[in-house]
């Protein structure tokens, strides 16, 4: 390898255009920029000094150009393209109520503290600091930190060249000396505060903790898993016909919300009153939920007719808010009367030959809460809850407005209102719930759905001696690719998580192939595409 294109340029002796190009740099990562610069010190390529004069005439010209933005643009420039990626509005709205409470101190501060410099800076503009007042400490914070962080990428760098240089990779040992210089100063960064350290708390649970893995990472045990199953049934879709009741391929993805509860209607008031909201003018849509409201009163829930996973679903407390909540979803919406209470999911499936069906898997959800002590605001309850801390980057940006309130000796904070994993709800196994007046009340609704023979129920119940004895209000059924939740209780490991998963599609083949003979049409490969991208 003959080196980096850096190098190269070195070579030429044009060190200023070196410079140059480090400050420029900055302005797109400070910390790339600084760990290069310092990654060269390092190699006897560059001086120390003339490297951080450089780093600091870029990074300062970046804030500069950051209060400038907040300065010209107010909060508009929130909206545009690339600000609108790296900072919201919640946290300009934050960093404002900072600089009325510690003013200059704050712009030192945050210059070290990650997460906190874009929207500081940048509320900086919006609220029009004096720039003859707020400058120095622009400089002064750019003045230690830079040399720092260079300073930092000089000892990285150096060990990493060591023993790379003596294979003779000179470029490979720049770029790995580069790479671990910026991993050491984003750890040390992360570390140096108790924020810092609870957040990367945070990133190891969902690293370690499988109820938090995406999907790519749990799936693809239970894809091949799929494909033998297909070869078994002689049908790589059969599963589509586990529901023909159901459409979108018995509930694989896309399905009608109120098409579903139309289907349940045999159950009766074991469903939650509801009412489709379908696309029109405001007023229309308007009325149709307040003649709702009239009827079952507030609060409701209203929540798009397809959807998963809790998207778009908001519960609403008066009028105001509903319409505020149709004004934003033009869609077609379900209103629904509002169930207090606990929740549970509860998976049921049967053969279609078989006179009753059996219940999989219960799903006891909890919903978080916090107790506030007087001291310590949102932001700090939140990262100290060793739950919470597991969801701190989704709470923190729900409660964004409200991170440095205090809240008051023993006052209760609910983190969600939603029985949904990726919402906030700690779902626990439920199965030593199951008695026989709850079997019986499942199987006996899901056999007045004609075409329904799998999926997970979404129930609410006053109490968990209610839900026992059957009696319960539906607020929701997801059809195939709907899962047994109760896999995400914290106690299961993985390996419990993909035999519940593989044992629903070896059921939902099962079933499919059974209602395939008795004459249920099959999607072709085709059609599963369509849906997929519909």
């Amino acid at each position: 390898m003959n080196g980096l294109w850096i190098e190269e340029i070195l070579r030429t002796g044009n060190v200023p255009l070196v410079l140059a190009g480090l400050a420029f740099a900055t302005l797109v990562s400070e910390d790339l920029a600084c760990v290069s610069g310092g990654v060269l010190v390092a190699a006897g390529k560059l001086a120390f000094w003339p490297v951080a004069l450089a780093c600091f005439t870029g990074i300062f010209t970046g804030d500069l150009l950051l209060v400038a933005a907040g300065w010209w643009g107010g909060r508009r420039a929130l909206t545009v393209w690339p600000l609108r990626s790296w900072v919201s509005s919640g946290a300009v709205d934050r960093a404002g109520r900072w600089f009325a409470q510690r003013g200059g101190p704050l712009i030192l501060t945050s210059r070290f503290l990650p997460g906190t410099r874009l929207p500081v800076y940048v509320a900086a503009g919006v609220l029009r600091v004096p720039l003859g007042r707020f400058i120095p400490w622009f400089v002064l914070a750019c003045a230690l930190w830079t040399p720092l962080l260079v300073g930092v990428a000089v000892f990285a760098g150096g060990a990493t060249l060591g023993w790379l240089e003596k294979g003779g990779e000179v470029g490979v040992g720049l770029l790995a000396g580069g790479v671990m210089a910026w991993t050491l100063i984003r750890l040390a960064l992360g570390a140096s505060t108790w924020r810092g350290r609870r957040l990367w708390l945070s990133r190891w649970r969902r690293l370690t903790r499988w109820e938090f893995w995406p999907m790519w990472a749990v799936y693809p045990p239970v894809v091949i898993y799929g494909i033998w199953l297909g070869l078994k049934h002689r049908g790589f879709t059969v599963f589509t016909a586990v529901n023909p009741g159901i459409g979108a391929g018995g509930g694989l993805v896309g399905e009608s919300k109120s098409e579903i509860l139309s289907g349940l209607a045999g159950a009766g008031e074991t469903v939650a009153a509801w009412v489709p909201v379908p696309p029109g003018t405001e007023v229309a849509r308007q009325e149709i939920v307040k003649r709702f409201a009239d009827a079952h009163g507030y609060p409701l829930v209203l929540k798009p007719d397809v959807g998963e996973r809790g998207a778009g679903v908001v519960i609403v407390r008066d009028e105001a808010a509903a319409n505020a909540a149709l004004t934003d979803a033009p869609e077609t919406l379900i209103a629904q009367a509002y169930v207090p209470g606990v929740e549970y999911g509860v998976f049921y499936y049967r053969h279609p030959r078989a006179a009753s069906g059996q219940i999989l898997a219960i799903t006891d959800k909890r919903m978080p809460e916090l107790t506030g002590d007087g001291r310590r605001t949102w932001e700090e309850l939140i990262l100290a809850d060793a739950r919470a801390v597991c969801m701190a980057g989704f709470f923190l940006k729900k409660f964004s407005a409200r991170l440095d309130e205090v809240p008051a000796a023993g006052e209760r904070l609910a983190l969600t209102e939603l029985g949904t994993h990726c919402r906030g709800a700690l779902f626990l196994d439920g199965a030593h719930l199951l008695t026989p007046e709850l079997h019986a009340a499942v199987d006996r609704m899901s056999r007045a759905f004609v075409g329904f023979y799998f999926g997970r129920y979404d129930v609410r119940a006053t109490s968990e001696a209610a839900f026992r004895a059957g009696n319960f209000k539906v607020i929701e059924l997801n059809g195939l690719t709907s899962e047994a939740t109760s896999i995400y209780d914290p106690r299961h490991s993985v390996w419990f998580g993909w035999r519940m998963l593989m044992r629903q599609w070896r059921l939902a083949f099962e079933i499919g192939a059974a209602n395939r003979e008795r004459g249920v049409r099959v999607l072709a490969v085709r059609e599963i595409w369509s849906l997929l991208n519909g």
